[in-house]
């Protein structure tokens, strides 16, 4: 039988989406399986790898049901998963841990200052191009289990990344790709390969390490017992996959040099496909190996994007919502049709959307919150609501002004996430960016068709990356309104320093007892 069947699974941080496409890039099927967290302890918070293989079992047979596929057809088993895994095995393949740590636990700052001591903060960043706070990078973890739990690190033959532990399972294969060894923190990105500097600053065994092979390598094929667990053939081959992250920019279409997109769902981000790291100076821009060979995914991001937004309905919207569930409808379509009644600028209201810190543009600090800035008697209810839109975009446009320092030059922008599904809030977008704004049909899949790209890619079923531009088509496209432009020019350079004004006033708060 002709293989013509893709397998992704999407592991992310609340659980694990698998899907199924054919050759052609058509979305057959889907599934979601939820797995928990558990915070032991302040900073700490772990799940359980066991947890994750339920769940790629449980999901392959829902979607194998659901669609009624001939299993024989299946051509590949690829991977995307949340970065910064630090799973250990022993030689056989063993799991030592019942839980491990997940990327937001950070008991390991210890261990991260001793390294950075000695390598210095700045040097650390730019080998390794990591920007976020250093005790979430997996080696740190790793150092965290040899200082307090040495007989398990004794033990420990490799530990690997959340998806790399699925392909063991799997395959029996004990490897990683570069956009998960990046994050150990160990990993110097302009070489490609592990630190010999930094793993002898950590004191860390080269060898508890993973080997590195490209995110398309076939690992292995899948073995008869895991291939019994998910109703599947023995002998499929499987792929390493790649992190969460990269692949969400491959499946957004950010594969060539300066493609740009940007996600706005809890929080938001901004990445680029660049041939070379983009290392920042005053700011700290976030690099990834991408899973597209040879290439790079800077990104920077905001603490509070669509969260923010849903604020704005819980709190100033309930008639808005009130109403919507009486009519059967959405309560952000009713907030639109109210927000569209102001115009560009809000009438000079500004809503800083710094609610859970300001994120990569603004200077770190936990305590700085969100503001209403300019309000006075004269505003309304649709000036309240629009502001919210636009203060998310204006801190996005930040970092797209950013980029544009660095050399990146977009000539339109890809908007994956809720955020793209609000006709006004993409036309917003698109005027602070000053560029054309596309939203695919891709949805909320940009992660696990990534994922489906580099299986594809894999076993020969696709050329290369460049097939998403096959894959997917453009759903919504905006263009810039120039007066809307120039307006919005002027308000950025005022929401950051209105942000800088009101940093030290939230700390100031934050120590009233």
């Amino acid at each position: 039988m002709a293989k013509r069947y893709i397998i992704a699974h999407d592991m992310g941080t609340g659980g694990s989406k698998v899907v199924l496409y054919d050759r052609d890039g058509t979305l057959l099927g889907k599934s979601f399986q939820s797995y928990g967290t558990e915070y032991p302890q302040p900073r700490w918070a772990e799940q359980k790898p066991t947890d994750w293989w339920g769940a790629i079992v449980a999901g392959t047979k829902d979607v194998i049901a659901k669609t009624g596929i001939d299993v024989n057809g299946v051509a590949v088993i690829s991977f995307d998963g949340h970065g910064m895994g630090n799973v250990p095995v022993d030689e056989n393949g063993t799991l030592l841990r019942e839980s491990t740590m997940v990327w937001f636990d950070s008991r390991s700052s210890e261990q991260a200052n001793r390294v950075l001591d000695k390598i210095g903060l700045d040097e650390w960043y730019r080998k390794t191009g990591c920007a976020f706070d250093p005790a979430f990078y997996t080696g740190f973890k790793l150092m965290w289990y040899r200082d307090n739990e040495p007989e398990l690190f004794k033990k420990t033959h490799k530990f690997l990344g959340t998806k790399d532990y699925i392909t063991l399972c799997m395959t029996g294969a004990q490897l990683t790709d570069p956009s998960d060894a990046q994050l150990s923190g160990f990993f110097d990105i302009h070489k490609m390969a592990y630190s010999e500097e930094l793993l002898a600053a950590a004191d860390f065994p080269a060898e508890k390490l993973p080997d590195v092979l490209p995110s398309t390598h076939i690992a292995g094929e899948l073995l008869p017992i895991p291939a019994k667990e998910m109703g599947l053939p023995a002998g499929i081959p499987v792929v390493v996959g790649g992190e969460d992250v990269p692949c969400t920019a491959a499946g957004a279409g950010v594969v060539s040099k300066d493609r740009i997109y940007s996600y706005i769902g809890t929080s938001g981000w901004m990445s680029v496909a660049s041939e070379i790291p983009v290392i920042g100076d005053e700011v700290r821009i976030s690099n990834f190996c991408h899973v597209v060979p040879g290439m790079y995914t800077p990104q920077m991001g905001v603490y509070s994007a669509g969260s923010t937004y849903q604020w704005v309905q819980d709190v100033i919207c309930r008639s808005e919502v009130a109403s919507a569930k009486e009519r059967g409808l959405d309560p952000f379509s009713l907030m639109e049709d109210e927000a569209a009644k102001s115009p560009n600028g809000s009438n000079q209201l500004m809503f800083l959307s710094t609610f859970a810190g300001g994120g990569n543009i603004h200077a770190d600090n936990p305590d700085l919150k969100g503001a209403y800035l300019g309000i006075g008697p004269g505003h309304t209810r649709a000036d309240v609501i629009r502001s919210a839109m636009e203060g998310v975009s204006l801190d996005l446009g930040l970092i797209l002004d950013h980029y544009r320092k660095r050399g990146v030059v977009p000539s339109e922008m890809s908007l994956v996430g809720g955020g793209g599904k609000s006709p006004l809030w993409r036309q917003i977008l698109t005027d602070v960016f000053e560029i054309p704004v596309n939203v695919s049909n891709i949805g909320q899949e940009a992660a696990a068709l990534g994922a489906a790209m580099i299986g594809g890619v894999g076993v020969g079923l696709w050329k290369d990356f460049s097939v998403i531009d096959d894959l997917t088509e453009v759903m919504y496209h905006s263009t810039p309104n120039p007066e809307a432009s120039a307006r919005y020019r002027q308000l950025k350079p005022i929401f950051k320093d209105a942000v800088a004004a009101i940093s030290d006033l939230c700390t100031r708060l934050a120590q009233v007892t």
